[in-house]
């Protein structure tokens, strides 16, 4: 490079200072249906009804993309070094505004005959259905947590006293101030798992070996994820309702939404629609089905606060569709409008990327995908399950999969969910700020794209406008860049408006959850030529929805150098594309 490029350069990026701000753009168009960039408030008042993508307003493209994933994962790996697939079949639901846009079902229910993954003569295997049963593993803690919250509501329990309050035998070993809300979030300090079923000879002193345990950490000091804590809730509802919790499950959640297929240990009547989970030699069960696949909850006779609960995807959308609807379905309501909002709201500010509410995990993006904001909430299943609930947009989506089937070595599908939610959320529009178009990045892992100007030849100190909508990782990092010689870039700083948007001027701009446009400037000294490029990079894994930009304006003294708008051949693009949603 030489002398005079070089300081070229080094000039601009010691002379880079912020702009000034000016006021967030805002999005255009009708209605809030098939919106990503409308972020809703309150709740809804639906009932589901079956429709198309098309006529929820939504893009079919994206879930088509998405699904053909979900299929693809049947028969192989995401990871080519892996010989076995990722699940052995796997049954989905998208809904969106009320309306279920998408149903699918792939793969088998049964298809294996031993832990070594010897696969069954064709006419011994079990196609998925739509209404194919599976053990939905941790997914039973939302209903446990919801039985709780009822409790909370008639009196009966508060989540800031003490769980020795309800249970006085759990006040032992240093547990004694440990409180309800600490149980709903994990941060009790109990350890995540112990091996009841092995170590304890009968349901009795495996409940006992629950109340007497010492926890690991200083209750509320750090957050880890515990099957104890449900399990201990469960214990909880059953001894303040007198009833065991199955009982309560059915009477004041499923019969009262019409969950018809949900409950624990379902009946030998409804074994030819239920997945097959793992062939366990540890204990030996064999190849499980109709059983509860986690062994601590089989030990407890298969329901307890943790695990056990059996479920279809239609089932789950009615739960699902009734936190949208603040608590309430078809006129019949299981908790109330406020307490839908504390258990949707994040009580683990102290705890960062472990968001969570009372009961819901929130905004985690290694599941979540593009559907993931502050008040996203779900859960995930052992076995294979998620479901995932969007207020914002008022949309949500459900996966699930015997992934254990027939081992659970064969590995994680965190891959799959975070696929099908992402497809759901890229078919949500994000509307341009001004014409028919913005320009859109919706890169995968590891990969980047840039968008630069030609060579601008300014005369005076420059000003870049834009319009930004970013829906990301936080590593992964939207840059706006400029070089005086096109081959080193400088950052330049940038000052941003909008609800979400940083308060400081910044060099980067990532994060998920606002929803909106924001309204960028940056401010470049004079430099005889110019090139601007803004470059938007991903990390190994997880991604968000992507990046929009739009109203790109660069002037120098009122004179404009560049209009995006009306000049896009002068915006050369490498991993964009020109989108009207």
């Amino acid at each position: 490079m030489s002398g005079v490029a070089r300081v070229g350069v080094l000039a601009l990026v010691v002379a880079m200072t912020a702009g000034v701000s000016v006021s967030v753009a805002e999005s255009h168009g009708g209605g809030v249906r098939g919106r990503f960039d409308q972020p809703q408030t309150g709740y809804e008042r639906a009932v589901l009804r079956n429709g198309t993508p098309q006529s929820a307003g939504l893009d079919p493209a994206p879930i088509d993309a998405a699904l053909a994933k979900i299929d693809e994962w049947t028969t192989k790996n995401y990871d080519p070094t892996l010989t076995v697939p990722l699940y052995s079949g796997a049954v989905s639901l998208l809904a969106h505004d009320g309306v279920v846009v998408d149903r699918h079902q792939t793969g088998y229910a049964v298809r294996y005959a031993d832990a070594a993954g010897t696969e069954l003569p064709e006419d011994q295997k079990v196609p998925m259905r739509s209404d194919t049963i599976f053990d939905m593993a941790s997914v039973s803690k939302l209903f446990t947590s919801i039985a709780v919250m009822q409790l909370v509501e008639s009196g009966k329990v508060d989540t800031t006293k003490p769980v020795a309050t309800y249970l006085p035998e759990f006040g032992v070993n240093g547990k004694a101030e440990i409180t309800v809300a600490q149980l709903l979030t994990h941060t009790s300090g109990l350890v995540s798992w112990i091996p009841l079923w092995r170590d304890y000879p009968d349901i009795p002193s495996r409940i006992k070996a629950v109340m007497d345990l010492a926890p690991r950490t200083t209750p509320g000091t750090n957050y880890e994820y515990s099957d104890l804590n449900l399990i201990t809730l469960g214990v909880m509802v059953q001894r303040l309702t007198g009833k065991p919790l199955d009982q309560v499950v059915a009477e004041r959640i499923t019969r009262p939404l019409g969950m018809v297929d949900t409950g624990y240990n379902p009946p030998a009547s409804k074994l030819d629609r239920i997945a097959a989970t793992e062939f366990e030699a540890a204990p030996p069960r064999g190849m499980v089905r109709g059983s509860v696949h986690d062994e601590n909850a089989w030990s407890l006779g298969g329901v307890a606060g943790h695990a056990g609960v059996f479920s279809t995807a239609d089932d789950m959308a009615i739960l699902a569709q009734t936190i949208l609807n603040g608590g309430t379905y078809k006129g019949r309501r299981i908790l109330r409008p406020e307490t839908v909002t504390e258990m949707l709201d994040n009580h683990n500010a102290a705890f960062p990327d472990h968001d969570h509410g009372l009961g819901f995990e929130l905004n985690q993006m290694w599941y979540m995908g593009g559907l993931a904001g502050p008040h996203t909430a779900g859960h995930t299943g052992f076995t294979g399950t998620v479901v995932v609930i969007d207020p914002l947009s008022r949309s949500f989506a459900i996966l699930l999969t015997n992934r254990v089937h027939p081992s659970r070595n064969w590995g994680s599908i965190n891959i799959a969910r975070e696929t099908l939610c992402s497809g759901l959320a890229r078919a949500l529009a994000v509307r341009p700020v001004k014409g028919r178009d913005s320009w859109y990045a919706g890169l995968g892992d590891a990969s980047s794209a840039s968008l630069t100007t030609v060579v601008l030849h300014p005369k005076r100190p420059v000003r870049v406008n834009f319009s930004v909508f970013v829906d990301t990782e936080r590593t992964d990092r939207l840059v706006f860049e400029a070089t005086t010689d096109g081959v080193t870039w400088a950052e330049v700083p940038l000052s941003v408006r909008g609800r979400g948007a940083p308060d400081e001027t910044v060099s980067s701009l990532s994060g998920n959850g606002h929803r909106t446009w924001w309204r960028v400037e940056a401010q470049l000294p004079y430099a005889a030529d110019m090139t601007l490029r803004w470059r938007y990079v991903t990390d190994a894994r997880y991604t968000g929805r992507g990046v929009n930009l739009d109203e790109i304006v660069v002037t120098e003294s009122g004179r404009t150098l560049l209009n995006g708008e009306k000049e896009p051949h002068r915006l050369h693009p490498e991993g964009w594309q020109r989108r009207s949603r």
